[in-house]
């Protein structure tokens, strides 16, 4: 029997380093594709492979699908797109190739890495788009990752919708503040403004990754799940 098979773009470090390797501590396949030389850490576990090209180029989508063909003794029954440029710079200085490249990275990679996927995906596989709370809240100077944010959740039920027939679900995360650094550098009060009493993990995106690839959950199509702590809910008016 083949190894259930997922491809996550994103995955050198981060939320995509910490949805691989949960992935593959539960036997899955993995294939990451990330713009970033291969990390040392791939090199100490099994079922990973490897496609090192950067999502804003064109040409690199379909040097992307020539790979993929060749792993696909395993097919893919999940797509994972956390891959996501953030380009914060004033709307006055944003120029247009920066737009490009972070649209192109975020959201055009993820229409057409979805397109190609879900013709070879078997029934009951799923797509998950890592979206961003920054779709809905934000501050000066992010246009553009807003921008593409927002159209992550948007394409998530375009894709639900085109893809139903063949039983391919399709959802989005939102996460709001998941710190990838190191513990120490937080403060109580970093913790203390959200509803949770602390800041995000990247395993609290792995889980739900886990949770929403998983067929018993297929009733859940279309939606984006916050995972934020309760910071969007929260009325911040002064007193």
């Amino acid at each position: 029997m083949n190894q259930q098979h997922i491809v996550v773009t994103g995955g050198a470090q981060g939320i995509g380093k910490s949805i691989a390797r949960g992935f593959i501590n539960e036997g899955y396949l993995v294939t990451i594709i990330d713009k970033q030389p291969m990390p040392s850490w791939v090199d100490d576990l099994k079922g990973l492979h490897y496609i090192q090209e950067n999502l804003a180029f064109r040409d690199s989508l379909k040097s992307i699908i020539d790979q993929l063909d060749v792993v696909q003794s395993n097919p893919v029954t999940c797509f994972i797109h956390n891959a996501g440029l953030a380009q914060f710079t004033s709307l006055n200085s944003l120029t247009m190739d920066e737009w490009d490249e972070v649209m192109n990275t975020n959201v055009r990679s993820a229409v057409f890495l979805s397109r190609y996927l879900s013709q070879v995906m078997p029934e009951g596989s799923s797509i998950i788009l890592i979206a961003s709370t920054r779709a809905m809240m934000s501050e000066p100077d992010s246009e553009a990752y807003a921008a593409s944010k927002g159209a992550l959740r948007s394409l998530t039920h375009a894709l639900a919708a085109s893809l139903q027939e063949k039983k391919i679900t399709v959802n989005s995360i939102s996460p709001g503040w998941i710190h990838t650094g190191e513990t120490s550098e937080l403060r109580k009060k970093d913790h203390d403004q959200h509803f949770s009493k602390r800041v995000g993990h990247t395993e609290d995106v792995t889980r739900a990754c886990l949770f929403l690839s998983d067929p018993l959950n297929q009733f859940i199509n279309g939606e984006d799940l916050v995972i934020d702590g309760g910071m969007t809910r929260k009325m911040i008016y002064g007193h």
